[in-house]
């Protein structure tokens, strides 16, 4: 079967649309959000801290604020994205039109990811007006803001199809994946914790995403940034295994 651009890119077209119609709560309000954690952990909390491994504390905060920004958004845009038509029974009319399961996740995922990544540049380009910033590893920071953006997109998808209402839909990113970004050194460097914390939070998933993107601004994570790679890669795979499962067998989809 040929690939179907035409149809991969209305629906990519549709789901960008949908954003713009939105700008409000896609960009404007996670930026003020963004700023205000500027204002009180760079300004106020950051100016009674020392440094955090030769880096500023409110520069130290960046990636963390950028990942914490792109966890939340990715999760919400693919997962709405998919439950939407679900909710409104326009689900069938995808699953009866000329594309495939794959095309289909391209253009759902890859609109939730463009967006996704495209806010974590803005809040990085704001964050420039609150502490200086060095990026170390321009390409490698690119590179893993669509990574993780692309994973977490997945991961939104997978969540979108197994919801089976609206409070379905919020309770894994408020309940589990904002909590796991606190706690995954959004603000502080895990070494700081004492050792047997320490040891618990490398159970922490999110740990190994931060470290590594915080790895491409200063050189330095809490993991080596192989295993960040490793950890980040090897959840991608997961999740889009499962989304193929879930199409192949028409899990909350056909239903």
């Amino acid at each position: 079967m040929n690939f179907n651009g035409h149809g991969v890119w209305a629906i990519y077209r549709f789901e960008m649309a949908r954003a713009l119609r939105t700008i409000w709560q896609s960009v404007v309000t996670p930026v003020i959000t963004t700023a205000l954690y500027f204002i009180v952990f760079g300004s106020a909390i950051g100016s009674r801290m020392e440094a955090i491994d030769g880096v500023a504390y409110g520069a130290f905060i960046v990636p963390g604020l950028i990942m914490l920004s792109l966890f939340t958004q990715s999760i919400f845009n693919a997962s709405f994205g998919i439950y939407f038509p679900k909710f409104t029974g326009t689900i069938y009319e995808i699953l009866s039109a000329p594309v495939s399961s794959l095309e289909v996740v391209i253009a759902y995922v890859g609109a939730a990811a463009t967006k996704s990544a495209a806010l974590g540049l803005i809040i990085l380009a704001t964050s420039t007006l609150f502490v200086p910033l060095q990026v170390l590893h321009p390409v490698g920071m690119l590179a893993m803001l669509v990574l993780i953006s692309v994973t977490f997109s997945l991961f939104g998808f997978i969540i979108g199809i197994w919801a089976g209402s609206f409070e379905q839909l919020n309770f894994i990113p408020m309940l589990i994946v904002t909590p796991l970004t606190f706690l995954g050194g959004s603000f502080y460097s895990i070494n700081m914790l004492p050792d047997v914390w320490r040891a618990v939070a490398h159970f922490n998933p999110v740990v190994y995403l931060i470290s590594g993107f915080r790895w491409t601004f200063y050189g330095q994570g809490d993991v080596p940034i192989g295993i960040s790679v490793a950890a980040t890669m090897g959840f991608f795979v997961v999740c889009l295994a499962v989304v193929m499962w879930m199409f192949k067998t028409g899990y909350r989809l056909k239903s």
